[in-house]
């Protein structure tokens, strides 16, 4: 049952959004969630303030576990002393008075098409995945190593499946609806999983269907402390190394490799569905689960869609021959192919976590691994998307858990700046978002917001709404009550007027 958050806001038909909170029981009337959704769609065309409602018609998010920092990336501050500037200096872009960090060249050539927000914030400095994709409305450490914990809600890939399901009343899709590579997150390093991308409270039928990734990277990644470094395959892979679907097993000979490799991912994610189910669930879950199953195995365009290998090697040396950058590949194959939500996870990677958790060795990973490899593949993602008349239906997102901090911390080998949510900075591209701006402004630090405070549950709102759904939309949790999908946040229309 789906209920639409109730508020005093009056359709033009004369209902309040009240009067249609529980749609289940429309069903009795000839009323369903389509009739809803499309209403809904009619009355945001007709709204001056609802501008671009729906012109996303898929969605690419790029997560950057571990946190970039403003100040090498998209808020850089030439003017202020070293200890908070740092080694890395500030570039200007193609468009006037903006301008990024020094080690992204590529993406200040593409700017004009990019809106960069300078001013999100939120008060937990943490690696809450959970709080930063989720309408969560608090964090803590306890709630952020437990995935499947109850309290959990639910991710945004999740939700606009759930939602699309119920839309068009096609549960078995050919080509899933929520899709998360290049691996489980959490799953390539010594750290147990985190919260975050599940369908929590929706059900284990709306977590994403991930990949994986079982090659090893050609290039020792530079270390991320003394001692510790070791081959990172987002810095770089052989040409043929491939994605998979998860799972693993030994295949028959009867079987083809292609449906073997499917039947062996959606049997591993049935079989971790079962250890999660509880007596609240329906045994109709799972037979949904059984359903995708079937559609998938019986079509080959999920696999066509994941082998980046059939691409041009012009194409992929664009994207740069690094895991992070073939998954950018994939994910626009899988947007092409009909995908509506693909998740592209820069994880942690090796021991001692990594990613974009540079408390040590900040300058050198920087420099000589993430930002070119960064710069790289989301430019060449932009420019393809572009290129095939994609991006002004595919919303980018690059999104991440905070910031970092303002000052520098000298003491680590290779200096290192710490988490930091006061506020941090991101960017946004297609679907209907902005082009050539800034929305926000830091203080003079980098420290604090000097002007007009975003939260990170503003983007998922602003989201839905490009990709065509109410923000107000609510859900309903694991006993039926109605929440507001993404707890506090709210459309942003500053961030779709560049």
């Amino acid at each position: 049952m789906i209920g639409l958050l109730g508020n005093p806001k009056t359709l033009c038909t004369g209902l309040s959004r009240r009067d249609l909170l529980h749609i289940g029981g429309l069903g009795a009337f000839g009323v369903g969630l389509s009739d809803v959704l499309e209403h809904g769609r009619a009355e945001a065309a007709e709204s001056s303030d609802v501008a671009r409602f729906g012109q996303a018609k898929s969605c690419i998010l790029i997560y950057k576990y571990g946190s970039p920092p403003q100040h090498e990336t998209y808020d850089p501050k030439p003017d202020a002393p070293s200890a908070i500037q740092g080694e890395m200096g500030a570039i200007p872009t193609n468009v006037p008075g903006i301008a990024v960090g020094e080690g992204l060249p590529k993406i200040a050539s593409i700017s004009d098409r990019l809106t960069f927000v300078r001013s999100l914030t939120h008060p937990f400095p943490l690696h809450g995945t959970v709080y930063a994709t989720t309408g969560i409305p608090n964090v803590d450490t306890k709630i952020e190593a437990k995935p499947r914990d109850k309290r959990q809600w639910p991710f945004i890939g999740s939700i606009v499946d759930y939602l699309d399901e119920r839309r068009t009343g096609n549960s078995s899709p050919v080509m899933p609806r929520n899709i998360a590579m290049p691996f489980m997150m959490g799953s390539k390093n010594e750290y147990p999983p985190l919260a975050g991308p599940y369908g929590a409270f929706l059900g284990t039928r709306y977590d994403p269907v991930y990949t994986d990734f079982l090659a090893k990277g050609t290039r020792v990644a530079p270390a991320v402390r003394p001692g510790k470094s070791f081959h990172d395959p987002q810095l770089s892979v052989r040409p043929g190394d491939r994605l998979q679907l998860a799972g693993t097993g030994t295949r028959h000979s009867d079987v083809s490799p292609r449906r073997f490799d499917l039947r062996r991912s959606l049997l591993s994610q049935f079989d971790e569905a079962r250890r999660w189910l509880d007596d609240s669930e329906r045994v109709s879950t799972y037979s949904g689960q059984q359903r995708m199953a079937y559609s998938l195995l019986a079509s080959g365009a999920l696999h066509r869609a994941l082998d980046y290998t059939q691409e041009p090697g012009a194409v992929r040396d664009r994207y740069g021959m690094s895991l992070f950058g073939q998954s950018c590949l994939a994910a626009r194959r899988l947007i092409q192919a009909g995908g509506r939500f693909v998740t592209v996870i820069w994880d942690a990677f090796g021991l001692n976590a990594g990613g974009w958790d540079t408390h040590h060795n900040h300058y050198g990973r920087l420099r000589n691994f993430l930002l070119p490899v960064f710069d790289q593949a989301f430019t060449a993602l932009l420019l393809d998307l572009e290129e095939r008349g994609m991006l002004d239906e595919t919303l980018v997102l690059v999104i991440s858990e905070h910031g970092r901090t303002p000052k520098i911390d000298s003491k680590p080998a290779g200096a290192g700046r710490h988490h930091w949510s006061r506020v941090y900075s991101q960017v946004y591209a297609g679907g209907g978002m902005g082009r050539g701006q800034v929305v926000g402004r830091s203080d003079r630090q980098g420290g604090d917001v000097a002007a007009n405070p975003i939260s990170p549950k503003d983007i998922l709102a602003t989201a839905f709404h490009l990709l065509g759904i109410d923000p107000e939309t609510t859900i309903p949790n694991a006993v039926g009550q109605p929440m507001p999908m993404t707890g506090t946040g709210r459309l942003r229309p500053e961030l779709l007027f560049g």
